[in-house]
């Protein structure tokens, strides 16, 4: 079971690295972060934006729920 799950976080860590890198730049992210704004409007992700958003998501909700359940493995 443990080597199961490792391998499974291997292959979720790698297309992690994969959908975050394809996802388009949002220009200055360093002064969003500060609370400044780029002046352009807001608008809802659709397509295959929305895909990778979503994807990105839930690979990442699994990433930290299978390092979890290896951390209860390895200490049990």
């Amino acid at each position: 079971m443990y080597d199961i799950l490792l391998y499974a976080l291997i292959i979720i860590s790698v297309l992690l690295i994969i959908l975050v890198m394809m996802q388009p730049s949002k220009g200055n992210a360093a002064s969003l972060l500060t609370g400044g704004d780029d002046g352009q409007p807001r608008t809802k992700a659709r397509g295959f934006e929305a895909f990778l958003i979503r994807a990105t998501t839930v690979l990442g909700f699994l990433f930290f729920a299978i390092n979890i359940a290896l951390a209860y493995l390895s200490s049990h």
